[in-house]
């Protein structure tokens, strides 16, 4: 007989784990999550999953330590209260931007936070649009890394109709996801290759302006509908940049789209203020509230395509089909 199929969510994106639930037909698990006076983070499963195939829905996004702990302590809950199989499915990645070291004595977080996971009790791992590819390879368990181009494709296609399109890879990191877009639009590609600002000198006052040094763009733009293509947006100043850089070139119009809008510090105000016409984004990540004010911001769920990714490694199916 096969274990029952339960999914529980953390409090970082609680809406997101109720779309889920509703498409794999189960109701959201109990569990009672809350704060001692000091600040201290207490979870107890208020529900039997003894012998049970539990998910458990957290987004790593802000307040990234809080939401990291939180989903730490859910799976040290599960796995002591004997449930059969657990499956930390991790919408948005957070810690992934170091995934390897590129400076002297600094930490490669994206392989601490796979430790801490496997260690907490975490038996797979499912998630969407890692930053980078070969985290995967940082856990000894197995990782389902799903794509959101599907949910992207599907709205741009309507949104744009029959324009000439040109996807646009914001730097060279992500020329292959641009490309594998590019070649399911049915579309050119074009590159823009840029120079930063160190780490420390971003978005410090006085120094906005080393965000981003110098943009080229690599490819034909002038006449076209030009889609930046990223797998998320944080302070968005590299992306308000390309977007102006597009604009300037001649592109007919300017579409973004990405899979988690991290959204912090001035990013709401650069969007707003940039000559984009739409930022497609997925509900990865909730949006802040004033972020939900921003009519350029178009919002999608992948609860779908994480849903059938649950369904199916329930009922121990195949979902290569999902990664496209």
């Amino acid at each position: 007989m096969r274990d029952a199929l339960k999914i529980f969510a953390g409090n970082s994106n609680r809406s997101l784990a109720e779309e889920i639930c509703a498409y794999v037909g189960v109701s959201l698990g109990a569990a009672d999550i809350r704060r001692f006076s000091d600040g201290e983070i207490a979870v107890e499963i208020t529900e039997n999953v003894r012998g049970g195939d539990i998910f458990v829905l957290q987004s790593i996004c802000s307040p990234g330590n809080d939401n990291l702990m939180e989903m730490l302590l859910m799976l040290d809950a599960f796995k002591r209260a004997s449930a059969n199989r657990i499956t930390a499915v991790i919408p948005y990645y957070g810690y992934a931007r170091q995934d390897r070291k590129v400076a002297p004595r600094v930490p490669i977080s994206a392989k601490l936070v796979a430790d801490l996971l496997t260690t907490a009790g975490a038996s797979r791992v499912l998630t969407a649009e890692l930053h980078a590819g070969q985290i995967q390879g940082f856990f000894n368990i197995p990782v389902d890394n799903l794509f959101s181009s599907p949910v992207l494709l599907q709205y741009l296609r309507t949104r744009i109709g029959k324009e000439q399109v040109t996807v646009v890879s914001p730097d060279a990191g992500g020329v292959e996801r641009a490309r594998a877009f590019a070649k399911r639009l049915g579309s050119s590609l074009a590159i823009i290759d840029k120079r930063r600002a160190r780490e420390g000198e971003r978005d410090i006052p006085g120094k906005a302006n080393l965000d981003v040094v110098e943009m080229n763009i690599i490819g034909e733009v002038e006449g076209r509908v030009a889609i930046l293509v990223d797998d998320m947006v944080d302070t968005a100043g590299t992306l308000t940049t390309a977007a102006a850089a597009l604009h300037d070139a001649g592109a007919q119009a300017v579409f973004a789209c990405c899979t988690h809008p991290v959204l912090s510090g001035p990013a709401i105000e650069r969007i707003r203020a940039s000559v984009l016409e739409e930022l497609v984004v997925t509900n990865s990540v909730p949006l802040r509230p004033e972020a939900q004010q921003v009519d350029k911001i178009k919002v999608l769920s992948i609860a779908p395509l994480m849903g059938e990714a649950i369904r199916r490694i329930h009922h121990e199916e195949s979902i290569s089909s999902l990664f496209v």
